[in-house]
């Protein structure tokens, strides 16, 4: 990979411009490093009051009447935020879709079940637990090394 900077101090802002020939790991890395820079802080609302949220706190993000809620060690916090956008603005190789209304901070799953309809159950940290869609299994199977076979 060849990497070029040009600094000059007439640019107004940063632009990040990536030419490859197709889209790999290390591409998908450099893509979520960047991801990751973009958002340092969420703002959650827990009833009058409104909380800043760092996304590695936050446990899980689920949807509960119509908003998101964004689950920590601290509480359950209301975001603007919609989950298409959450999944957009977060860095992949943290946190992943389980579900259409559940995105999981990699970080706080502790292990998971096979459920007997071929889906999963995963069990966070914090004891709380949420079921991944047959959709979605194999997107965590292949992020978490899974489906590796062993050798015998």
């Amino acid at each position: 990979m060849k990497v070029s900077l040009d600094i000059d101090s007439d640019y107004e802002e940063t632009k990040v411009t990536i030419h490859c020939c197709e889209m790999d790991d290390s591409i998908k890395e450099i893509l979520d490093f960047l991801k990751g820079k973009k958002i340092e802080f969420l703002v959650g609302k827990n009833g009058e009051m409104q909380h800043i949220l760092k996304p590695d706190g936050i446990h899980y993000f689920h949807t509960e009447n119509e908003g998101v809620v964004a689950v920590t060690a601290e509480g359950s916090f209301m975001l603007k935020e919609k989950l298409y956008e959450l999944e957009k603005m977060l860095p992949s190789t943290k946190f992943i879709r389980l579900s259409k209304s559940v995105i999981a901070n990699l970080h706080e799953l502790s292990r998971f079940e096979a459920s007997f309809n071929g889906t999963l159950c995963v069990h966070f940290k914090s004891g709380a637990k949420e079921y991944v869609s047959r959709t979605y299994v194999s997107g965590i199977k292949e992020v978490l090394k899974m489906n590796r076979r062993k050798n015998g």
